[in-house]
């Protein structure tokens, strides 16, 4: 008996029907062993008396007989299974909170190695065996550990979930196609999987390329925000030197005005020092009108008379009438030192604007005419740099990039985000609008070169009236008149400014502004006004260096 345990296997003891070790096991006429239970169930189902193995015909249903032997047999292997198991189990470890346990353990629940998608169970190591072991049952699919393997089972026909209906986009079993889906396309489950993966693939490629693209973005905010900060550190730097030589010319001012004050108050002190010999002329002729009143009670003629000789004697006689104090003027001193002030905070003010201004022509964009907007009254150059009215109106195509009415020009590069500079030569010209306006405006009809309508300029008019072209306008006050304009540019800052260049001095700005659109320059050279102003406006090269 040993030696024949030593030759036989589960697989030996597995019933046909069940796939699991025989229980009750029976013999039917043609010899071959089921589980009692297995087989009439079998032939319960079925309308033929038929031996699943060899299909032989019975045609009264058999009276089956206990295998005797075969039920010793099974009942020792079952003996030994369990003695296996129990001391593999010590071994394994039991399923913990969280874990997939083995659906077969009675007592404690072990750990599950594997699921079976055909059985829809879970094994541990020990109950995993026939399935690594068994010819039939080894072709089932094992997976690792699953929970909830009844959501695989089609909730309608109680059947394992194998197919995927294209049409519906879900997963069905073989009696859906059939009952269900009749007109629908099918394919198995491992199709649709093969396919999915790939395209999750592509997915996961668009992702991470995503990612890429969003990584880059941090680091180029990262790098805006360093450059920022490097910027902010240097504006403070220079910031704190201004302020602080400001500081130090108010306190040298300061200290210059109240020494000069005071040296005014001591000068008028030094003057005022005759009021003591006019004090001691007070005090002696006091001392003489008081012996002149004794000596007018006495009646001692001779006393009266030598005393009186005494008393003849020249009083003091210097002529106190031209002898005056003016007090100092302190008004012109405290003028004077403001004046002092403002004309270094001028030259600390100009040092500043000098240095914006290098800052901002970092930015310079070579700008070129678009000939494609000209007004037909506009003369171009050939290079795209120079414009100016003429006498004749051109025959030019209409489109409807071109201005009708109004003598301007746009500049072909335009603006969407960023920083944008260039220059404008508008010596000798007693006319002109310059600025920037956005992609949108008007060019066929009336304009109003204001902000609401997209214009954001500065003109000239008459020689010397200059605004600035706000609702309302503003007129302004200018030191001197402009050979250079600078027009600067900061799209998300919202931002336009406009410079005298050579008197590096800042013109007008218009802030605050919410751009949408792309911004082109814009350029007026105005009529020519019978050759006052036939003068061209030039786009002028950034000399950045100076």
């Amino acid at each position: 008996m040993s030696a024949a345990n030593c030759l036989l296997s589960e697989d030996q003891f597995l019933c046909c029907i069940c796939l699991d070790v025989f229980t009750d096991p029976v013999t039917t006429p043609c010899g071959h062993n089921y589980c009692r239970n297995c087989i009439n169930e079998h032939w319960n189902r079925n309308d033929q008396y038929l031996c699943p193995l060899c299909k032989e015909t019975f045609y009264i249903r058999p009276d089956l007989r206990v295998n005797t032997l075969l039920t010793e047999m099974v009942s020792k292997f079952r003996q030994e299974a369990q003695q296996k198991a129990s001391s593999s189990s010590s071994e394994q470890q039991a399923a913990k909170p969280g874990e997939v346990p083995c659906d077969v353990c009675t007592g404690t629940k072990l750990k599950a190695l594997k699921s079976c998608l055909v059985c829809l169970a879970s094994y541990c190591e020990t109950h995993l065996e026939p399935h690594l072991t068994a010819s039939r049952l080894k072709r089932h699919q094992l997976i690792d550990p699953m929970k909830n393997l009844e959501d695989r089972m089609c909730m309608k026909h109680d059947k394992p979930l194998e197919l995927f209906c294209k049409t519906d986009q879900t997963c069905v079993c073989m009696l859906c196609p059939v009952l269900d889906h009749k007109t629908h396309e099918f394919v198995p489950l491992k199709e649709e999987y093969e396919g999915k993966k790939a395209e999750l693939g592509k997915t996961e490629a668009e992702i991470q390329e995503m990612i890429q693209k969003r990584q880059l973005k941090i680091q180029e905010i990262k790098h805006s925000v360093d450059l920022s900060e490097e910027a902010a550190d240097r504006e403070k730097a220079e910031g704190i030197q201004v302020f602080t030589t400001l500081k130090e010319s108010v306190e040298r001012s300061l200290n210059e005005f109240i020494e000069t004050i005071e040296e005014k108050q001591r000068t008028t002190e030094n003057q005022a020092e005759d009021i003591k010999e006019l004090e001691q002329e007070i005090s002696e002729l006091k001392k003489r009108s008081s012996e002149v009143e004794k000596l007018s009670h006495s009646e001692d003629h001779l006393d009266f008379l030598q005393n009186f000789l005494s008393l003849k004697a020249a009083p003091p006689t210097k002529d106190w009438t031209e002898v005056s104090v003016h007090p100092p003027s302190y008004e012109e001193t405290v003028v004077r030192a403001v004046a002092q002030m403002g004309e270094t905070l001028s030259k600390q003010m100009k040092k500043l604007l000098e240095a914006e201004l290098k800052r901002i022509q970092q930015y310079a964009v070579d700008v070129t005419l678009d000939p494609d907007t000209a007004n037909p009254w506009l003369i171009l150059s050939a290079d795209g740099k120079q414009v100016n009215c003429g006498d004749v109106w051109k025959n030019l195509p209409d489109n409807p990039k071109r201005f009708f009415l109004y003598a301007n020009v746009l500049g072909k590069q335009s603006l969407s985000s960023g920083r944008f500079y260039f220059e404008v030569q508008v010596r000798e010209k007693t006319d002109w609008n310059l600025g920037v306006a956005r992609e949108s405006i008007n060019r066929k009809g009336n304009i109003t070169l204001t902000p609401q309508d997209g214009f954001w300029t500065i003109l000239l008019r008459s020689r010397n009236e200059y605004k600035g072209c706000n609702n309302p306008s503003i007129d302004l006050s200018l030191k001197s008149r402009p050979q250079k304009v600078g027009v600067f540019v900061d799209y998300e800052e919202g931002l336009v400014s406009f410079y005298d260049v050579d008197a590096a001095a800042l013109i007008y700005s218009f802030t605050g502004c919410s751009f949408t659109e792309k911004l082109y320059p814009l350029f007026c050279p105005y009529p020519n006004d019978g050759g006052k102003n036939s003068a061209p406006l030039i786009i002028c090269p950034v000399n950045q260096t100076a």
